[in-house]
């Protein structure tokens, strides 16, 4: 039979076998563990080249495209200028003579209107106010 001092290290020798074989088991499962990490930063590091190319080449075009906008943008800013330049020109180039036509005209049918007495009695073309009433006038 076995005595109490070896009944107690057989206790602790069994403790320390399942202790190993747990601490084993877990190692076991953690190396399992970083080898599948391994493989995913493996993967993502060969999708990751092209997936940066794609993204240059999309910065790329997509600096091009500003660069067009920015061309479109100079060329009616352009645009604007000469359209404002031949806005002044027709102004001065018409509408002084066309002003000067309407006044013209407008002395010309007056000056006629005056010759023929048409029977205005001031000779313009304005209707009289009649005369104010004489006394206060109101507020």
């Amino acid at each position: 039979m076995l005595t109490g001092g070896q009944l107690a290290g057989l206790i602790v020798a069994v403790f320390w076998a399942v202790l190993v074989s747990f601490l084993a088991f877990t190692l076991l499962k953690l190396a399992r563990l970083l080898r599948e990490a391994g493989k995913v930063v493996s993967e993502f590091g060969d999708q990751a080249g092209p997936l940066m190319e794609d993204m240059t080449r999309t910065v790329r075009r997509a600096n091009e495209q500003l660069g067009r906008t920015d061309v479109i943008t100079k060329q009616v800013a352009g645009v604007t200028q000469n359209v404002s330049a031949v806005t002044t020109v027709m102004t001065s180039v018409v509408g002084g003579p066309l002003v000067k036509a309407a006044a013209f005209s407008y002395g010309v049918r007056k000056a006629l209107g005056n010759r023929d007495g048409a029977g205005r009695e001031h000779g313009g073309d304005r209707p009289q106010l009649p005369a104010r009433p004489s006394g206060k006038v109101r507020k």
